[in-house]
């Protein structure tokens, strides 16, 4: 698809706006989108990962989202390629991460991620570690596979999460980002299909959201006041794409409030195409939904510049360059605040400096062939 005109002109006036998140100002609109690599050997992320989140943000990416990285919490992942956010070794390389960054002058949250179920047993870093999550359920399953939290693990992992967050500031990074999102351990307490607990951190909406808000304010407690902290969440998880914690604004309102009343300071929206509107009446993504409700900033993500949806891209796909006049409208009537790119830069580490620099008939098309390396 042809870019237009219009598009190439507004581009960069719209898109260099500078934003503020609590104490952070972000130089720009465009965010680059967690995505996980799987490059770093015993959770260590080394020099080429220096470079690959730097050489964004020389490029003009205002805020960088790093991939996934596991607490500390033997039950948070299934790799011991995907970096962790504890040990010194670890924290080591990440700080030499928010250096380069910095460097390249842009900004950098890490993002704090447990997978709780869909963790599956024997695998690394810590082999014998259950799968847990809230009543060890598995998407989509009637039976438990794994172990239902008691107390303790959810202090634990509650706890983890704070110490990430308190490393986090320590080592050098712009604030940090909870993934609440993609039916991983927060979202199984946020949705129904695999929270069935009948104590306070189960029943309705905003029982289901009691723990996320207890990771949110245990991080909050740990970090500077005016230390920015992001929480991502969707709808869809990784296997169940229909799946919704809310099908009405009044029901997402609910959900919402506890976790900004706890301490977050912007929403990352997740959804696959960011141009669809969420409810019925409404051309608002789940971004604009989410500002409106809460008057939090907000973060919008999915299928930014290209015409393909990611999940094919998983299965071999590429995509095509796609316009964004759309979204320049919406970041013109501040439906939401930031747009996070996440595709299309790992195609082209140069994507914000061509889209600033109007350089649009410079942009690659998508190849599947990128997730194989760090470019």
């Amino acid at each position: 698809m042809t870019v237009t005109e219009s598009a190439a002109s507004r581009a960069a006036q719209i898109l260099s706006r500078p934003t503020t998140i609590n104490g952070l100002t972000v130089a720009n609109r465009i965010a680059m989108a967690p995505m996980t690599r799987m490059f770093s050997p015993g959770g260590v992320p080394g020099d080429d990962v220096v470079s690959y989140y730097s050489r964004r943000a020389a490029a003009g990416v205002g805020l960088v989202v790093t991939e996934g990285t596991y607490v500390g919490h033997d039950s948070a992942g299934q790799s011991s390629r995907v970096p962790r956010f504890h040990g010194e070794e670890q924290l080591a390389g990440w700080a030499k991460v928010a250096e380069a960054v910095h460097a390249a002058g842009g900004a950098i949250v890490p993002q704090l991620w447990h997978i709780g179920m869909v963790r599956e047993q024997g695998q690394p870093p810590f082999a014998d570690a259950p799968a847990v999550g809230p009543s060890g359920l598995r998407i989509g399953a009637d039976e438990p596979t794994g172990k239902a939290m008691t107390q303790r693990d959810l202090d634990d992992v509650i706890g983890a999460f704070a110490e990430a967050a308190a490393d986090a500031e320590r080592i050098g990074f712009d604030g940090v980002e909870i993934h609440g999102a993609h039916g991983y351990l927060v979202d199984q307490f946020l949705w129904e299909g695999t929270n069935r607990r009948t104590d306070a951190y189960g029943g309705d909406p905003v029982a289901r959201t009691r723990f996320g808000a207890e990771i949110v304010a245990a991080v909050r407690e740990k970090v500077s006041p005016e230390f920015p902290v992001i929480f991502r969440y969707s709808q869809w998880k990784q296997e169940a794409y229909d799946a919704r914690l809310a099908e009405t604004p009044e029901e997402l309102e609910a959900i919402l409030t506890p976790l900004a009343a706890a301490g977050v300071d912007a929403f990352h929206a997740s959804t696959r195409r960011y141009w669809i509107p969420e409810f019925d009446g409404s051309d608002l993504n789940l971004a604009g939904w989410t500002k409106k409700l809460t008057g939090k900033p907000t973060i919008t993500v999915g299928s930014v510049g290209l015409d393909g949806d990611f999940i094919k891209a998983f299965a071999g796909q590429g995509s095509e360059v796609k316009g964004i006049d759309d979204l320049l409208d919406r970041l013109e009537r501040d439906e939401f605040d930031m747009v996070a790119v996440g595709r299309a830069l790992l195609q082209d580490p140069e994507w914000a400096a061509k889209v600033l620099g109007d350089r649009f008939d410079e942009l690659k098309p998508y190849d599947a062939a990128s997730l194989k390396t760090l470019s």
